[in-house]
């Protein structure tokens, strides 16, 4: 049949691995330190890899190509989701947490910046009392992952498993003080500007929360009303997954303060 498919210009693609992760059906893969497409199956032509290519290496043909198949791409997703909830843990018993998380020396998509790897941190069972304005003590990260952009996170990624997702807009770490400890802590962080950043957020978080057993999902947005697009998109992703995930939405003032309804 002919219908519309990615093409990729391997002289002007660089490896960097970007639309692997932009895919939300698999059907890109890095081969030999270049951008393949493994199955045209999987390939729905809609293009969401597009605007993630820096060198515009992807486009858009007409041309003869076989149908796009959804159920194969639900199945190869379901198996890459099982294979890496069995991934064997290599940590021995009784062994301290790292608190760091190591790069591979080789990264499968040839870009070290969006590769998914999990952060381990201690995992606190009672609430923490808010820190002070002036502390001795040096704040420690809560983030527990590795890419935290929501248009560079890979839906399949294993930390997605059983997590608590914070969907925060950028600004909210810079104006309120305390995220780590109070929104962050035992979360997934995922970030993203609904106003600067280029399309919908709705697809890929719709496809995390389709592939992953999330457990809640936490929306925090600046008041300002460019930053409703966030809310829309995660309500849209919920509604999408056609899951009943318990959410809220927490508001940041442009002055730093949690808005009270």
């Amino acid at each position: 049949m002919k219908r519309n498919i990615i093409h990729i210009d391997e002289e002007k693609c660089n490896g960097c691995g970007i639309c692997v992760n932009a895919c939300h059906e698999g059907a890109l893969q890095m081969v030999n330190g270049k951008a393949r497409l493994i199955s045209e199956a999987y390939c729905d032509g809609l293009g969401a890899c597009l605007p993630e290519c820096p060198t515009g290496a992807i486009a858009i043909q007409e041309r003869e190509a076989d149908a796009f198949d959804e159920e194969a791409v639900k199945a190869k997703m379901a198996e890459a989701h099982q294979a890496h909830k069995e991934e064997p843990k290599h940590e021995a018993r009784g062994q301290e947490p790292k608190h760091e998380a190591k790069m591979p020396e080789k990264l499968p998509c040839g870009c070290p910046g969006t590769h998914a790897r999990a952060i381990e941190r201690k995992v606190f069972q009672q609430p923490v009392a808010k820190v002070s304005a002036v502390s001795c003590e040096k704040p420690e990260s809560q983030l527990r992952q590795w890419p935290c952009q929501i248009k560079l996170v890979s839906p399949m990624a294993p930390y997605f498993s059983g997590a608590h997702l914070l969907i925060a807009a950028d600004c909210t770490a810079y104006a309120y003080a305390n995220i780590h400890q109070e929104f962050m802590r035992n979360k997934i962080t995922l970030i993203g500007c609904p106003k600067l950043d280029d399309g919908d957020y709705s697809e890929k978080l719709a496809a995390i929360l389709s592939y992953n057993d999330i457990k809640s999902v936490t929306i925090l947005r600046m008041e300002v009303p460019c930053c409703g697009g966030i809310v829309q998109a995660a309500k849209n992703a919920l509604i999408k997954s056609g899951k009943m995930i318990p959410w809220n939405v927490v508001i940041i003032t442009t002055d730093g303060q949690i808005k009270e309804d």
